[in-house]
């Protein structure tokens, strides 16, 4: 199921007044809930084969054009040349826990394994799961919890070895 289509389908709830709708498909599960003027939407999805979540992204967005100094730039990429960066595959927010009152998924310094969840991108209401497409340690968390990502922008650093 495309993301357009995921949009399409809450669109059309929020239009229809229902309370509650769940749709589930092979290989996702949606539910959309509506309680007065807030809107919560869950979507789980089920891989139907062993393939990394991340390769289901909506069309490509035109990353954004940042002013960035490239001197002071170049030094650190030098370092940071042995790890892995894991980027956003949608613009949404960012975050670090599945809730407030629960623990963060990654912390720097841990391990992971391939298929861990690193965070939650939020995008019109859709929390979206971010797993990890490599097994190693988290080095470098590079985005703020609860602030705005945009497509392909570096979110983690990970030390394959």
């Amino acid at each position: 199921m495309e993301i357009k289509e995921i949009q399409n389908l809450i669109k059309f709830v929020a239009k229809s007044g229902a309370s509650e709708v769940k749709l589930e498909m092979d290989d996702i599960k949606i539910t959309i809930k509506t309680a007065g003027d807030s809107d919560t939407t869950v979507v789980h999805q089920v891989p139907a084969a062993p393939m990394p979540q991340m390769q289901q992204v909506a069309a490509p967005v035109s990353p954004p054009v940042a002013a960035e100094p490239a001197a002071p730039a170049a030094a650190p990429a030098s370092e940071d040349s042995k790890y892995i960066t894991i980027k956003s595959p949608i613009i949404g927010t960012f975050y670090r826990k599945p809730s407030p009152d629960k623990p963060l998924f990654v912390e720097v310094g841990q391990t992971i394994a391939e298929g861990d969840v690193l965070c939650i991108i939020e995008a019109m209401k859709l929390f979206n799961e971010i797993e990890s497409e490599v097994s190693g340690k988290v080095v470098k968390i590079l985005v703020d919890d609860a602030s705005p990502v945009e497509f392909d922008q570096p979110l983690f650093l990970i030390d394959p070895s």
